[in-house]
């Protein structure tokens, strides 16, 4: 059982580094919503701020820009201890006004560590009817003071009694908490009649054609009908329901490009309060701020995060819309919006069905068996399909590559993302580049220079690593380590569910792939499927990586170009890929610990990819996102699963809580703040790249977190010790905490001798249940 699957069981027996008050972890629902409430008046906060023009309050000193407004100096404490955990009786209303006034100086409704208040403000404790006055001091308990009047509030809440524990709460359980009880509903999306009005807003959408849209698959006729139903039931809505041709091609998605709607997904059936049979949607997380959808790789990362916090239902359930989508769309979406409708994401779904299988409850066996032989039958034509047919499919190499078909330009990126790239065929025209773009996409203008450039922009898009100057104009004739090594896995997976939950013998419809296109031969109606096979696959496969993509001189993974017949030189962090696969043997695995670890670990945990990989950025070759100095939850989370499944427990510890610490300091400097990405070499969320940031817009208190940041928090405290959980708790910087680590392990050097663990490529398959 590795770390991701143990931490269910472990997290709850470490606890925080001091002892809280136990109403001090409860969720804001179960806090909030009855056994606090207060109906006395005298609360109350104060900033002890004078509001006179012609008063001063003694020892303040006047504010720079003013002569009106003073600021309390601070000081150490001056409190008397506590022989008790305090509670404050608070005005919610008021309360939150001072803290704004007094120490929102930037006015973005946050209180962070570039705010200049004095940061400082006075409460009265409940014990003493608000006689008696304690500081809350620091730019954390201020931001969480104003996190918890937002919750009172969202409770209709205007006199609360608050517990200090909830303000000074260690920010490693509070941020755990948020995410457990808060950040996942958040998220949680259902497409039907009650979520379809908060699923349906799309951020991206910029046509002039803003009304919710849904798209129905060709065959759904009783899901169809049931849109039609609530388009009659909410005539609010302004709900527009289509219904998808059975063979959808890229121009006929191009064709709807100024008509955008979100795609159905799976659907259940359910008794209403009335006793009538209706249909209602399986939920599912979308990442967060303008990705309001749901996503394909984002979803696996989301999932580990659920399954750890125990929200197996709701994986579960991101499984069953993936499967849905494998048979009404023909692949996992990139996302489940129309403009996605060509395009996949990289694969990961035998890995994440199996961690939601080893879940499932076991009195219900045979049920279970059904619902993976339907998945398993799903990643198996998802695999041929998609992965093993060309234009993905290199039959040269034996090597798979992202391609995405289409028509034009992506619709849903930002008005101005592709105008470097137009202006000089519109100058050349003369024409605007708004103009050229117009008759570009309605082919009025045939350009083959720019045809390429989108297909390997929607390529890149395919991949997950938009953008990415590795997969800069080149990425559909890229087969990518990543992508191969994902492939690797899904081979040996479904080697290891037919061998071990099928009798190895399993059967499927018969799906065309190359291996079969060209046969003159009549298909057979099913095949039987077999371990065997699908471990030759997969020993072929890594022996094809390891010929095209392995550099023993530079000793790492590299991706390889089918077009130009040449390995690549761009040092990515994707090579640990391999290692998360286990298509790595043991000395390739050893030489990429030695020689590529310390090209990609800095501060804040793994950088994306090298500095001098980038090359040099100027005005007309800006920062992209996916490169140096910024790094993604995924790689992560992949590189500390690939380092404990080799035996490097120390490493995936150590790469682990950097990334934990800048998650963490983020969020105790900047009011709660889980953003979708950070520079990790300068330690910032605030990234200068052409995406900006999501997750860092909200007022008051974050809602949502970012999907698989939030997972990567969840999964990551599986590897935190309880000397690193205490040290993460107290923000303490990665180069003191392993200093001091390395010390200790070096006396200890000679007095213990560690086994070398297995070589994982000589054990194909993990423990499951049989």
């Amino acid at each position: 059982m590795n770390i991701t699957e143990r931490l269910a069981t472990t997290k709850s027996s470490i606890g925080p580094t001091s002892p809280i008050h136990s109403s001090t972890v409860v969720s804001a629902n179960e806090y909030y919503s009855n056994a606090n409430y207060v109906s006395r008046h005298r609360t109350l906060g104060s900033s002890n701020k004078s509001t006179s023009t012609s008063q001063s309050t003694p020892g303040a000193t006047p504010l720079p820009d003013s002569g009106t407004r003073y600021r309390r100096q601070r000081r150490g404490s001056h409190d008397d201890k506590a022989i008790k955990p305090r509670r404050f009786l608070i005005d919610v209303e008021e309360t939150q006004r001072l803290i704004l006034e007094q120490e929102d100086t930037d006015g973005d409704f946050q209180i962070t560590v570039n705010d200049m208040g004095p940061k400082v403000i006075t409460l009265g404790t409940a014990d003493s009817a608000g006689f008696n006055k304690y500081d809350i001091r620091g730019t954390y308990m201020l931001s969480n003071l104003l996190q918890e009047l937002s919750l009172a509030q969202d409770y209709g809440r205007k006199y609360v009694v608050l517990d200090e524990g909830r303000l000074n709460e260690n920010p490693v359980d509070r941020l755990s908490r948020m995410i457990r009880h808060h950040f996942w509903d958040g998220l949680t999306r259902r497409i039907d009649a009650e979520g379809l009005e908060v699923i349906a807003n799309d951020p991206k959408n910029r046509s002039r054609n803003t009304a919710p849209r849904i798209y129905v698959p060709f065959g759904e006729q009783e899901i169809l009908e049931y849109y039609q139903e609530v388009q009659v039931q909410k005539p609010h809505l302004h709900l527009d329901v289509e219904q998808l041709p059975q063979e959808i091609t890229p121009e006929y998605v191009q064709s709807i490009n100024e008509k955008p709607g979100i795609l159905a997904l799976a659907m259940t059936k359910f008794v209403d309060e009335e006793g009538g049979e209706t249909l209602k949607g399986v939920p599912f997380v979308v990442p967060g701020g303008r990705f309001n959808e749901m996503y394909g790789w984002d979803s696996y990362f989301e999932s580990l995060g659920l399954l750890v916090d125990g929200r197996l239902e709701l994986a579960k359930g991101m499984v069953d819309n993936f499967v849905y989508e494998i048979q009404h769309y023909g692949k996992i979406l990139n996302a489940n919006r129309s403009y996605y409708l060509t395009r996949t994401q990289p694969p990961f779904l035998t890995d994440m069905m199996l961690k939601v299988y080893d879940r499932l409850p076991h009195s219900l066996e045979i049920e279970n068996k059904q619902w993976l032989a339907v998945t398993l039958t799903a990643a198996i034509k998802e695999y041929f399909t998609v992965w093993m047919s060309e234009p993905r499919y290199d039959p040269e190499t034996g090597l798979s590559r992202f391609y995405s078909e289409g028509v034009g330009m992506p619709p849903e990126t930002e008005a101005t993302h592709f105008d470097h790239v137009i202006k000089p065929f519109a100058e050349a025209m003369g024409l605007s580049i708004e103009e050229y773009c117009r008759k570009y996409n309605k082919a009025e203008i045939l350009e083959p220079e720019l045809d390429t450039y989108f297909k390997h922009d929607r390529a890149v898009r395919e991949s997950g690593h938009d953008t990415t100057y590795r997969l800069d104009n080149c990425c559909a004739d890229i087969a990518t380590v990543d992508l191969n090594a994902l492939l690797y896995k899904y081979e040996v997976d479904i080697a290891e569910m037919i061998q071990i939950h099928f009798d190895d013998a399993f059967e499927t419809p018969f799906v065309s792939s190359h291996n079969n296109s060209s046969s003159r031969t009549p298909s057979p109606p099913f095949v039987v499927h077999s371990s065997t096979e699908w471990l030759e696959r997969a020993r072929v496969r890594q022996e094809r990586i390891n010929q095209y993509c392995w550099n023993e001189e530079r000793g790492m993974y590299f991706d390889y170009d089918t077009r130009l017949k040449t390995m690549g030189a761009y040092e990515s962090v994707t090579t640990f890929y391999t290692m998360w696969a286990g298509c790595a043997d043991r000395d390739k695995a050893e030489r990429m610990m030695t020689t590529a670890l310390p090209l990609f670990e800095v501060t804040g945990g793994l950088v994306s990819g090298t500095e001098s990989s980038k090359g040099l950025i100027t005005l007309s070759r800006p920062n992209r996102q996916w490169d140096f100095p910024f790094g993604w939850a995924p790689h992560q989370i992949l590189a500390w699963i690939g380092f404990e499944k080799y035996g490097y427990m120390e490493e995936a510890k150590r790469t682990c809580y950097r990334w934990l610490y800048t998650i963490t300091k983020s969020f105790v400097d900047f009011n709660g703040c889980v953003p979708e990405k950070f520079d990790v070499v300068r330690m910032t969320h605030k990234v200068e790249v052409e995406y900006g940031n999501v997750g860092v817009d909200f007022k008051f208190i974050p809602r949502e977190g970012f999907g698989w940041m939030n997972a990567s928090y969840q999964v990551g405290l599986g590897y935190m010790d309880r000397r690193l959980r205490r040290a993460l708790g107290a923000v303490m910087e990665p180069s003191k905490v392993f200093d001091y680590r390395v010390k200790v392990a070096t006396t200890k050097v000679n007095e213990t001798t560690e086994e070398q663990p297995p070589d994982v490529t000589t054990h194909l398959f993990r423990p499951h249940r049989a």
